[in-house]
């Protein structure tokens, strides 16, 4: 299989690493944290997990993307090219950068009614986006942002 072609993926592997980054969401949750998780899948199986974790390490780049990534290591740019990001939230401006650097081809989204990140720039790039408006997702963001309103918007840069 070429490194830039895609073979469809079944909706219940899907959700299966959907639910690997809720998971990852839940777990930043309980610790504290903004309940965005992601998890970085090759070969059929998850490489890297993480969730946003700026709060628990005082950190300003440790998004979930970002987490999931650094947990995956360093690993070649032919690597990055054949994975697929997921994330239970739409990728900001930071995270989509790495997105792009890395030339991840795939990202599988868990909503972006909460927020909109850069898809249209990932797109625009070649970047396959699947939106998934997972009600999982949009519950966990919705009572955390009533929740805590100021922490999400520092997390957003607002």
């Amino acid at each position: 299989m070429d490194a830039m072609s895609w073979e469809p993926v079944s909706s219940a592997v899907m959700d299966a690493f959907m639910l690997a980054a809720i998971e990852e969401a839940e777990q930043g949750l309980a610790e504290g944290g903004i309940p965005i998780g992601s998890v970085v899948v090759h070969d059929g199986g998850i490489v890297g997990r993480g969730h946003n974790r700026r709060v628990q390490e005082g950190s300003t780049i440790l998004h979930g993307e970002m987490d999931a990534l650094e947990r995956a290591g360093r690993q070649s740019a032919a690597f990055y090219r054949e994975c697929t990001l997921y994330t239970t939230l739409s990728p900001c401006p930071m995270c989509s950068g790495a997105i792009l650097l890395y030339g991840i081809p795939r990202v599988v989204i868990g909503e972006n009614r909460s927020f909109m990140g850069e898809e249209k720039l990932l797109a625009e790039r070649g970047v396959t986006l699947t939106v998934l408006q997972d009600e999982r997702c949009i519950d966990l963001m919705r009572e955390f942002m009533r929740k805590h309103p100021q922490l999400w918007a520092e997390d957003i840069g607002e």
